[in-house]
């Protein structure tokens, strides 16, 4: 597959950790120019640019800005584009909290809706116009399978993994015209991991763990069992590749998906 993103700028939202420096990584693998974003403190700021250096990332700039804040997202959109045209815009910040309908707050509502969706919207309404008029631009929306599918105390997070999905569908309508084969077009798509294997996870492995005299591995198959046929978790790196292939002017008519990572768990 040709490198079409040697040079180019992305910008990962909540890629200091996880799942978005991953798929930062990834894209920096292939040349990119990185827009590094999130809420971190220095220390962690400048472990995630060296390890996007050394994976090969042309340059890595940090950039702040809250997700809940419609002003902070647009100043965001606004200081990387003056260093350069975004190419490539991944939505990946979010939060969660398991709460019961009966139990949930306003507040905790109004947090999760903002950063996972009401977050993607605004930049996505700031960047895609000019995508259109360069004629290249990929928009991946980092869903969830609870995008895709309920549980049960998850009101918040999965109405807005199924809002996220919508929006995404409703932007590569919009823009499916814009640019061409030979420019690459403007796409929009999201990813839908199930478990993957990162930090947020961890206390629930170790929970379920007890069950297994401490064993951490069967912990987790048993956890992962009960959603995914598969009983493996995916790496973040597996995002990251789905990712850089998005990006790809191949994938130029790829607009309007919702692609799974989740071990069979969607497909039951």
């Amino acid at each position: 597959m040709v490198n079409d993103l040697n040079g180019r700028i992305a910008l990962v939202t909540g890629s200091v950790q996880g799942i978005g420096l991953a798929v930062a990584k990834s894209l920096a693998e292939q040349g990119a120019r990185i827009a590094l974003h999130g809420l971190a403190e220095e220390e962690q700021i400048a472990a995630a640019k060296a390890e996007l250096l050394a994976a090969g990332a042309a340059e890595v700039r940090f950039f702040g800005g809250d997700m809940r804040d419609p002003d902070q997202i647009e100043a965001l959109v606004d200081a990387v584009e003056e260093w350069g045209p975004m190419d490539v815009l991944v939505n990946n910040a979010g939060i969660q909290k398991t709460v019961s309908l009966a139990n949930l707050t306003t507040e905790t509502w109004d947090a999760i809706i903002a950063v996972n969706l009401s977050g993607a919207v605004h930049t996505m309404r700031h960047v895609m116009p000019k995508m259109a008029a360069r004629g290249f631009g990929r928009v991946i929306n980092i869903a969830s399978v609870h995008g895709l599918v309920a549980s049960k105390e998850k009101a918040p997070y999965v109405a807005a993994k199924f809002g996220l999905v919508g929006l995404s569908k409703v932007a590569a309508l919009e823009y499916a015209d814009a640019g061409s084969k030979e420019s690459g077009g403007v796409t929009v798509n999201c990813i839908c991991p199930g478990w993957t294997e990162t930090p947020l996870i961890e206390p629930q492995i170790m929970a379920r763990a007890e069950k297994f005299g401490g064993d951490r591995e069967a912990g987790k198959a048993d956890l992962v069992a009960e959603k995914q046929p598969s009983r493996r978790t995916a790496d973040p790196a597996e995002i990251g590749a789905l990712a850089v292939w998005l990006c790809a002017k191949i994938a130029h008519n790829v607009m309007g998906t919702s692609i799974p990572i989740d071990g069979g768990w969607t497909s039951q």
